[in-house]
């Protein structure tokens, strides 16, 4: 049975109005099936960074404890910053040795405290996957570079571009063949897939509410499609969906159709 996870943590996102990922947690988390959906309690507070190069390390934390005794096989995790998903796969039964990540996004998130412009961990989630960086956030042991598929990656910096390199790095383009993504996953030898979705990875024109929107990205029916075709083929163990930060109610309910549909791919 499917459950839903939602973590409104805004700690770990860099932009101005962070918290308005708690607005669009509790968006999603209005349109779930109450009966199968948890809803954690989240600090409000920003927390610390006790010494280390990262932003409300503390914060980030406690949320990560709350995750930890909740998370489940067939969780699909609803933030918050898309840094959620290091620490479900931290948590998740079983372990990850048999798993591959889709990391759908526009960004790499492939800091490190040495590297990150502004020490927020969403900008280090991907790269804490591999075990790098920050080690008390970083997942232990790290998946393996070769059962990483990033799908909608266009705004790079500098320092990340050759990070993920070794990744197979699926285009936009790229899903106008849903078949690519099966192939991909296939390629890793993985026995499950774990589908994280930070929903900039989606086209601005058909998805507003988010804090960094990059132009040129992927149509909902596209991620959609390439999802439900994954799914025939390789089974799930879990995913996110994550990023939503509607401005105003209006902005939330024209997004809703999109997530909705990013819902029942992933669900």
């Amino acid at each position: 049975m499917v459950r839903f996870l939602v973590v409104p943590q805004w700690q770990g996102s860099p932009a101005p109005r962070a918290m308005l990922l708690v607005d669009g947690a509790s968006a999603i988390a209005g349109d779930l099936p109450r009966a199968a959906t948890t809803v954690l309690d989240v600090p409000v507070e920003a927390g610390e960074s006790l010494g280390t190069g990262v932003r409300r390390l503390s914060a980030l934390l406690r949320t990560r404890e709350e995750i930890a005794s909740h998370i489940t096989n067939d969780t699909i995790v609803i933030g918050g910053d898309c840094s959620v998903t290091v620490a479900a796969l931290e948590a998740l039964p079983g372990g990850t040795d048999d798993m591959a990540v889709v990391w759908c996004d526009a960004h790499a998130d492939m800091h490190t405290p040495d590297t990150s412009p502004s020490g927020a961990f969403s900008g280090m989630a991907l790269r804490a996957l591999l075990g790098d960086g920050e080690g008390q956030l970083a997942l232990s042991p790290g998946i393996a570079r070769e059962r990483i598929v990033t799908v909608g990656m266009r705004t790079l910096d500098d320092a990340e571009v050759e990070q993920i390199a070794p990744f197979a790095n699926l285009s936009v383009s790229d899903l106008d063949e849903p078949d690519s993504l099966v192939a991909a996953v296939r390629a890793t030898g993985a026995s499950r897939v774990w589908v994280h979705i930070d929903v900039d990875v989606l086209d601005p024109a058909d998805f507003s509410g988010v804090s960094s929107p990059a132009p040129f990205g992927l149509s909902p029916s596209a991620l959609s499609a390439a999802i439900r075709r994954l799914r025939e083929h390789v089974p799930l163990a879990g995913a996110t969906i994550a990023g939503f930060a509607p401005r105003s109610p209006v902005d939330a309910v024209d997004d809703l159709g999109a997530l909705l549909r990013l819902v029942g791919a992933v669900a």
